[in-house]
């Protein structure tokens, strides 16, 4: 049985309630869904899909390669058909966005070298271990350096030779006459230079203009090479027959434009694109499998039901599953969020990907599990891959756009030979229409706008990282806050502190050689030199002891004699359950204080020595400061929600906040990104997060909002918050709206001027060079407009 809301499975038997139909796999899940979804229809089937976080449909391996070179939509239709055509390639996506393909495949046939090796070629290159690489934005740039050095050389030419020619300037006063050799010299050189921007700087707008005629999704590019690569072949036709009319300024002026854009648009990719390469790097790849004769290293994918592997201090486990033997602590706030660490003895269930921080554990494999780490992968590949973006929409617009061009090109040009034209200057008119419809401003309106959001986001401390931010954010009508690591500082600290005074002091002693979130809490909480300890134990999963030596522990008050012994005196810190299991007092006072902490959703340590508890210290996640005024401000135009892996004892004080509507304590890291999706129903949803666990729902949601603890949230979002102030994330709503509102202003202006330009062109009221400086102006215009403060737009 699977969970109804994120479709993990369910225990037995799973949680139910009577007015809320469906089973559950926790009481997180099942709070969401009494909230905000109903699971049933009236005829009892579910409504609302499930996230797919299970096994894709297609049987195999499935493997996510790094593909560079993607350069639009288009692209990913052209990937896939690539990587299906190698044999034994069950299904493949690709992402342009994240620019990776995942992959299905059967092992028995082929392997992930031989998918990249398919997949490589016309300018990709995918790789089948690393997720981005600089050598991408090397090339990029090299390729915009050389597109700019000739073409500057080849306006400077036209500026000082071939524009005065067309103007009628007299050629005693240029430097040389045009009409001889040197004229055709001139004309050679030009012809060179273009050719090498169009080739060489133009190389990754034709390859994506051929690739959407291989895919039948005619886009931008197919345009925007069209009407460089006319204007470079008539030109080269004319240069040829001895024509000074020549147009090589239109293709290079074409191409350098929409490299320009390109390579912003690149520059973002590139910094999102470790996205995927971050998470890999914490899924675990290798388990130690127990044997009759002790263990052994194998690959996680070659473990099989009824196998046992064995995870010690510092290791992740690789896989969900039941412990069956040991104990230990371990730290799972890398897959659910918690915040406090947990113990694990056996008959508990281990989640795959959750570090072992002390002690021991063997997990049994069962069949069909899989981490709840890899589970994250997949749910983040598949909310991240299919959300559409701005340049999307650009291509969906070129796929009506792009046609209308051509027909009225052609309509145009046989217009002109109807009415008796000559044939080049019939060509002119329709080379006209291609070059004064360019794309360009149209091309640059996103990008350049975007620039000036990043820079003005730079400087409130927030980096965008998605284009789509703008879009999303002026819409939001729902934010979602995590809990852990966002409205609170994520770390531990002592919160209280009960008993003897000597309690912090010998408490640090000990804690100082536990490798655990509170011993550091312990341990930071005491300024003055610790005790030397000697005897120190880890009892997994209930807390440590040990012995201190006398003569350095300057918190006992002792006679010399006893000062003198090397054995000094026994302390212990940890939970009830260590003091219980041996014997000690435990005065009634700090047992029921331990009980209210727990049940505050904090952490109680108790302390004591010599057979006794005499204290007990307090470790919990602090709120942050700011949260409630950060609340107040959103709440004032919009709902609230705080989700969170923790118990609900611990988002109490945020329940009681007038600002938030709802709090969903106990979700999983599936049940947050179902959260997200059922909001999304209903609206534009903003989610604000930091941790790995909180990836996919960030992914998942309109906008996504990180605060800059992991790369694996900062990669999943939208926006990142690389300051510790919780205030920045209001900024993001101001200053994301700001750009959209310029974005729509650079859009509406470009299709004026298209509205406008196209049928005087179509008129033969423009030849190219005209079309040209015209198509220059309105790309001009945009770059004004955007170049303009936002403080404007985030004040009104």
């Amino acid at each position: 049985m699977t969970c109804t809301l994120c479709d993990l499975p369910t225990p037995d038997p799973p949680l139910t309630d009577p007015e809320v139909p469906g089973e559950y796999c926790c009481r997180g899940c099942l709070e969401v869904a009494r909230t905000v979804e109903d699971p049933t229809d009236v005829d009892g089937e579910t409504a609302a899909e499930p996230v797919d976080a299970g096994p894709d449909d297609a049987e195999g391996e499935t493997a996510f390669l790094s593909v560079s070179g993607m350069h639009c939509a288009t692209c990913e239709a052209f990937i896939e058909s690539r990587a299906t055509d190698r044999a034994g390639v069950r299904s493949a996506s690709a992402s342009y966005p994240t620019e990776t393909v995942k992959v299905t495949y059967d092992p028995d046939e082929t392997d992930r070298e031989a998918i990249a090796a398919a997949i490589s070629g016309l300018g990709y290159r995918a790789d089948a271990r690393d997720v981005g690489d600089d050598a991408d934005e090397t090339v990029s740039t090299g390729r915009l350096l050389v597109g700019g050095f000739f073409g500057m050389m080849t306006m400077l030419w036209y500026l000082l030779f071939l524009y005065p020619v067309y103007l009628g300037v007299s050629p005693e006063l240029l430097l040389f006459d045009l009409s001889g050799s040197a004229g055709a010299y001139l004309v050679a050189n030009v012809w060179l230079m273009a050719t090498v921007v169009l080739s060489y700087t133009g190389y990754p707008l034709f390859r994506g203009a051929y690739v959407s005629l291989r895919a039948g999704h005619p886009n931008m590019d197919l345009l925007v090479a069209l009407a460089a690569a006319a204007a470079y072949a008539y030109s080269t036709v004319v240069a040829l027959v001895g024509g000074m009319e020549v147009y090589f300024d239109v293709a290079v002026v074409v191409v350098l434009a929409v490299a320009v854009g390109n390579y912003y648009e690149g520059a973002i990719k590139r910094r999102a694109a470790g996205r995927l390469a971050d998470l890999t790097a914490e899924r675990v790849s290798e388990a130690r499998r127990r044997t009759d004769s002790g263990t052994e290293v194998v690959d996680v994918e070659s473990l099989a039901p009824g196998d046992e592997v064995v995870a010690t201090a510092g290791d992740r486990v690789p896989v969900d599953g039941p412990v069956v033997e040991g104990r230990a602590t371990v730290d799972e706030s890398l897959v659910t969020g918690e915040s406090t660490p947990v113990a694990k003895e056996p008959g508990d269930e281990a989640i795959g990907g959750a570090v072992v921080v002390d002690g021991r554990l063997v997990v049994a494999v069962e069949a069909g599990e899989e981490s709840t780490l890899d589970r994250v992968v997949r749910t983040l590949w598949d909310v991240q891959s299919t959300r559409p973006g701005a340049q999307r929409l650009a291509d969906r617009i070129a796929a009506v756009f792009v046609p209308l061009v051509f027909v009225l090109a052609g309509i145009a040009t046989a217009w002109q030979l109807f009415a008796g034209a000559r044939p080049g200057a019939a060509l002119l008119v329709g080379l006209s229409v291609l070059v004064v419809s360019c794309p360009c401003a149209l091309g640059l309106a996103t990008p350049l706008a975007v620039a000036r959001g990043v820079r003005e986001a730079l400087d409130a401390g927030v980096v965008i990282t998605d284009a789509s931010a703008f879009e999303a954010a002026p819409d939001a009508d729902t934010v979602v806050f995590d809990k852990t690591g966002t409205l609170t500082t994520g770390e531990m600290r002592i919160l209280d502190r009960v008993g003897d005074d000597r309690v912090p002091a010998r408490a640090a002693a000990i804690e100082q050689y536990a490798d655990h979130p509170v011993a550091a809490a312990i341990v930071d909480d005491v300024d003055d030199a610790l005790p030397s300890v000697a005897d120190f134990e880890r009892a997994p999963g209930r807390g440590v002891t040990g012995r201190l030596d006398a003569r350095t522990d300057g918190a006992t008050q002792r006679t010399d004699e006893t000062a003198r012994r090397a054995d000094g005196v026994a302390v212990a810190a940890g939970s009830l359950d260590l003091f219980e299991s041996r014997d000690w007092e435990i005065p009634e006072t700090y047992a029921e204080r331990a009980r209210e902490a727990s049940a505050e959703g904090n952490v109680p340590v108790l302390v004591g020595w010599d057979g006794r508890v005499e204290g007990v210290l307090v470790a919990g996640d602090r709120p942050r400061p700011e949260w409630k005024a950060v609340v107040d401000d959103l709440a004032a135009d919009r709902r609230v929600v705080v989700l969170t892996g923790d118990d609900s004892a611990a988002a109490a004080r945020f329940r009681a906040h007038d600002g938030i509507s709802e709090v969903f304590a106990g979700v999983p890291p599936e049940g947050k990104t179902a959260v997200v999706e059922q909001f999304a129903g209903d609206g534009t949803v903003a989610m604000v997060g930091d941790g790995v666990n909180d990836a996919p729902a960030l992914a998942a949601a309109d906008l996504g909002i990180a605060l800059d603890h992991t790369a694996l949230a900062a990669g999943a979002a939208d926006a990142v918050v690389t300051t510790e102030d919780l205030t920045a994330v209001p900024a993001v709503f101001d200053l994301t709206a700001a750009t959209n509102g310029r974005i729509k202003q650079n859009l509406g202006w470009a299709f004026v001027y298209n509205a406008v330009a196209l049928p005087l062109a179509v008129a033969g009221a423009l030849n190219p060079l005209l079309a040209a400086v015209a198509m220059g102006t309105s790309s001009l215009l945009v770059v004004l407009n955007s170049s303009r403060s936002l403080l404007s737009e985030t004040e009104e």
